[in-house]
């Protein structure tokens, strides 16, 4: 005999609803339709538009402003052009702006003249004899100054006759030649700071002593040089190392002439300074 089957027992839950998502929809549009709108701002809409179109316009006028300025400026740095002539005139030339001193121009001062080089001392022996050239011989001795000539003669120039006196600084000038030219000669004493001996004429030329002592820097010594034709007088300087004239004598033929110096036979020379 076949068992009889059980019996199923119904679901207690009912069936869901087909549609759930409807009724949802429907609660909210019953509770947007419920809810009442403020009303809308719109002053301060307007107020908000208005405060933002003073801000641009403010940009915009300063960035015209600023192109405005800088136009100018090229403007100005540029250089003035005058405009096309007329037909039939003549051409005009562009003129640069004038320009306008911002300071006073520089005062202008005479230029102070370089003081002369000083001239190597040559020391010698006493009695050595040094060729001067052209046919003339120097030498010196305790005694003073010694030379001859191209005629053989000899002539001297004592410092130990008082007529020269080594205590103040000085020189003397002897002269000999021609037409063709003079051999010159001295003494300088007074100083152991010898730096030159010069000879200048009255236009301004000049010629340059060579400077003999003995040893030990007995506070005098002898000078020599030669001069061309046309140099005419000359005056005789003799400077200390640094450049600052010590004495000095006036104009002497350029020819044979006298024996010049701090003594009887010629005069005191001019000291300077």
């Amino acid at each position: 005999m076949t068992p009889a089957r059980p019996t199923t027992p119904p679901d207690p839950r009912p069936d869901p609803d087909p549609r759930p998502d409807a009724d949802v929809r429907a609660v909210f549009a019953r509770a947007a339709a419920e809810v009442v709108p403020g009303p809308l701002p719109l002053a301060a809409v307007r107020r908000a538009g208005r405060a933002r179109r003073r801000r641009r316009t403010t940009a915009l006028s300063a960035g015209s402003v600023l192109a405005v300025a800088t136009a100018v400026a090229a403007v100005v740095v540029l250089t003035p052009v005058l405009p096309s002539p007329q037909a039939g005139g003549p051409a005009r030339v562009a003129v640069p702006p004038a320009v306008v001193p911002t300071s006073s121009p520089p005062v202008r001062t005479s230029a102070t003249p370089r003081p002369p080089a000083p001239t190597p001392v040559r020391t010698v022996a006493s009695g050595e004899r040094v060729d001067a050239g052209k046919g003339w011989r120097v030498w010196l001795t305790a005694a003073g100054k010694h030379w001859t000539g191209p005629d053989g003669y000899e002539n001297t120039r004592s410092v130990t006759d008082g007529n020269v006196d080594l205590g103040a600084p000085g020189v003397s000038h002897q002269s000999e030649g021609g037409p063709k030219g003079a051999f010159h000669s001295g003494l300088y004493y007074g100083t152991r700071s010898a730096g030159r001996v010069e000879l200048r004429n009255a236009e301004g030329r000049t010629a340059v002593a060579t400077l003999l002592e003995l040893p030990g820097r007995p506070g005098w010594g002898v000078w020599y040089a030669h001069t061309g034709p046309g140099m005419g007088e000359v005056a005789t300087v003799l400077y200390d190392r640094a450049g600052k004239v010590l004495s000095e004598l006036p104009l002497l033929r350029g020819a044979t002439g006298p024996d010049r110096h701090g003594g009887a036979s010629g005069g005191r020379p001019r000291p300077v300074g």
